[in-house]
């Protein structure tokens, strides 16, 4: 299952993990969001262990939204050693989101 990020613990669960952190910036109200989420769920356990992917609500956590510049959602950011090395905006099947992964562990 993937993790939940927020604006309280995006630093120490993100920016100062040594793996990929794949981060699903998602609202509610976004119906892409929820298609995208059920494939991150899957790959966080086929990766689990080697990736962190998790969740972050741009409605309840403006602060990391607003700081990497996040406007269209779903957006899907690529985060190693603190810093954004690939970025998917829009929904994507399984294998686009994988084969990003891979590039990037």
């Amino acid at each position: 299952m993937s993790v939940t990020f927020t604006d309280a613990n995006f630093d120490a669960e993100v920016l100062q993990n040594d793996k990929l952190s794949v981060v699903d910036f998602w609202a509610p109200w976004c119906g892409p969001c929820i298609g995208v989420g059920k494939t991150l769920d899957i790959l966080a356990q086929e990766y689990d262990g080697k990736v962190k992917i998790g969740k972050l609500n741009v409605a309840d956590n403006p602060e990391v939204s607003i700081n990497y510049g996040v406007t269209n959602m779903p957006c899907v950011l690529f985060i190693k050693n603190g810093q954004v090395v690939d970025k998917y905006v829009g929904a994507a099947p399984k294998n686009v989101y994988e084969k990003k992964i891979q590039q990037h562990l």
